[in-house]
């Protein structure tokens, strides 16, 4: 397969996903990569957020990875997350219930480190419902 590559998504815990696919869609701290066959070799480090896998032969599968490394070989991409979950079993109310929570202790911080701590699990939170959103308008779910 010619216009395909290998991936490869692993956590700290388990992998997550291994395949064939045509495209890698990631959350680099520098913006969004796309990761197409041939792309020239690559180490980056990837923001929390969604990561969309366009496989060989059709279909879509998306993730969720709370910051990590992507690295582009000539034939296998890797992604090594922090942590990992296919984005549809992310717990909403959970997400939502995280991103309240980090706000309140964002506003009521009582140090330099709670203040990073809340700024950390708000940009998370924030990550997880973004993932969700753009799961929901795939399939055409507002």
């Amino acid at each position: 397969m010619a216009n395909s590559f290998k991936c490869e998504i692993v956590s700290a815990e388990e992998a997550v996903f291994s395949g064939e696919v045509e495209q890698v869609v990631a959350a680099g701290i520098m913006g969004d990569l796309g990761i197409l066959p041939g792309h020239t070799p690559l180490l980056t480090e990837l923001q929390p957020g969604p990561v969309r896998v366009t496989l060989a032969g059709g279909g879509e599968e998306n993730f969720y990875i709370s910051g990590g490394f992507l690295e582009v070989q000539p034939k296998v991409v890797s992604i090594l997350a922090d942590a990992a979950t296919r984005a549809g079993d992310i717990d909403e109310a959970a997400a939502e219930e995280a991103r309240q929570q980090a706000l309140k202790s964002f506003n009521e911080k009582s140090s330099e480190l709670d203040y990073s701590r809340a700024a950390a699990e708000l940009a998370e939170a924030v990550a997880q419902l973004r993932t969700i959103q753009q799961l929901r308008k795939k399939a055409g779910k507002s």
